[in-house]
């Protein structure tokens, strides 16, 4: 027999409670910890690491223990939080209609087509490190798994990522460039 065990049941099971927050508050909350990371580790203690030495059994022994590893961590994450929500409060105020219509065009216009185009600037790129000519492949090529030529040479571009996609049955026979997207520009990987 199959079953589950909802989240909040579990929740429940575990820690005799279940926090209600209102609509919309834990994404707001979520998105400021991301841009404040005040849950991080030199912040609250690596957690999956304290999990493995408390000596205790119950949810109270739990936080009473984490208490005393790092004191101020809870104070500490909610005030990184709590200031990341005041800013984004201020921002709040000056989202109007035209800002997000500009928000949407750059998102549709300038990202989608440097997205979908920064193959070439791969290739090009590294055509200029070789001292060689590069071009994207045509329909037929990219149909064999070919994004484009840096000389003679088929390659295929693809994201760090695509290393631990196990799924995966694409059998690529040409050297393949792999590349990692970070906020300021992409880091390219290749060895031919």
């Amino acid at each position: 027999m199959n079953f589950k065990i909802k989240n909040d049941e579990l929740q429940i099971d575990m820690t005799g409670d279940k926090q209600e927050f209102p609509k919309y508050t834990t994404q707001v909350i979520n998105l400021a910890n991301q841009n404040a990371q005040g849950t991080r580790p030199n912040i609250v203690g690596q957690m999956s690491e304290l999990i493995q030495e408390f000596p205790g059994k119950t949810f109270d022994e739990w936080k009473t223990w984490d208490l005393t590893q790092k004191p101020d961590a809870i104070d500490n994450a909610t005030d990184r939080i709590f200031d990341m929500v005041n800013k984004m409060k201020t921002a709040n105020d000056v989202i109007d209609r035209e800002l997000v219509k500009k928000w949407v065009e750059d998102l549709v216009f300038n990202k989608t087509f440097i997205g979908l185009r920064y193959q070439e600037s791969i290739l090009k790129r590294i055509a200029i490190k070789k001292g060689v000519e590069y071009r994207l492949a045509n329909s037929e090529e990219e149909s064999q798994g070919i994004d484009g030529y840096i000389g003679d040479r088929p390659v295929s571009i693809k994201p760090e990522s695509y290393k631990t996609k196990e799924m995966l049955n694409e059998n690529i026979s040409v050297d393949i460039i792999f590349y990692d997207k970070k906020k300021d520009g992409i880091l390219i990987n290749y060895e031919f």
